[in-house]
């Protein structure tokens, strides 16, 4: 089974500027994506999918190729993820080269680990999934929401759970935007990561961090250090 991991990192951040390779705790952010997927031992490519010529050299000083740069038509605004995997996959196919199973890694993702790569490996290859990607949990029971009515006044979206205990309600998840692995079957029939049989990886909101905004980059550093 021959595996690739691609590290999407185009140039020209707007809300943080140079968001992919910006200082996290004294080392370019995309650093740690890098370093997880190469310490993992799991992949046989790290590579980086850019535009920018200088995201390239930094993701090459820590160890990843970039063998071909992200064209135009996959570095606007508008192109999916799913757009870059399957470029990248069609440009290393032009080059002889083919995959069994791929990771999309994001650049500004400090706090994945060698191990939760391995994990998500271990999970496709022993046949549980044909589909891995990172979850959280919701902090407040959803089933409690709140929605304000056309009146300006407040209440409850499911009136009926309004009595229950947080702990007798469904628990609700959402990515957390770290990392997806797939077969490279799977991923070309769903066009996506979201194949027919995806099991999540659960983490903890410690894991987990937007980072769309100066204060989303603090509260990541400060998770970070707690958890080092």
């Amino acid at each position: 089974m021959k595996s690739l991991a691609i590290i999407p990192a185009r140039g020209g951040s707007k809300r943080i500027p140079g968001k992919n390779i910006k200082d996290f705790l004294g080392l370019p952010i995309i650093a740690y994506s890098i370093k997880a997927a190469l310490n993992s031992g799991i992949f046989d490519e790290v590579m980086v999918s850019t535009d920018d010529e200088e995201i390239a050299e930094i993701a090459k000083s820590f160890g990843a190729s970039v063998p071909f740069m992200r064209s135009e038509s996959t570095s606007n605004d508008y192109a999916t993820t799913a757009d870059v995997v399957t470029e990248v996959l069609s440009e290393y196919s032009d080059r002889g080269i083919e995959f069994d199973i791929i990771a999309c890694i994001y650049a500004t993702a400090p706090f994945i680990t060698a191990d939760r790569l391995k994990d998500a490996m271990h999970i496709l290859i022993n046949g549980k999934a044909d589909s891995v990607f990172t979850c959280v949990e919701f902090s407040y029971p959803v089933l409690r929401s709140l929605v304000i009515d056309s009146k300006g006044y407040i209440g409850m979206k499911w009136p009926e759970f309004k009595n229950s205990r947080s702990q007798d309600l469904e628990k609700f998840y959402h990515d957390a935007g770290q990392f997806y692995m797939s077969t490279v079957e799977a991923f070309k029939k769903a066009k996506g990561f979201w194949g027919e049989k995806t099991v999540p990886v659960i983490m903890s909101e410690l894991e987990v961090q937007d980072l769309d905004t100066p204060t989303d980059w603090a509260l990541a550093e400060m998770k970070y250090t707690l958890l080092t």
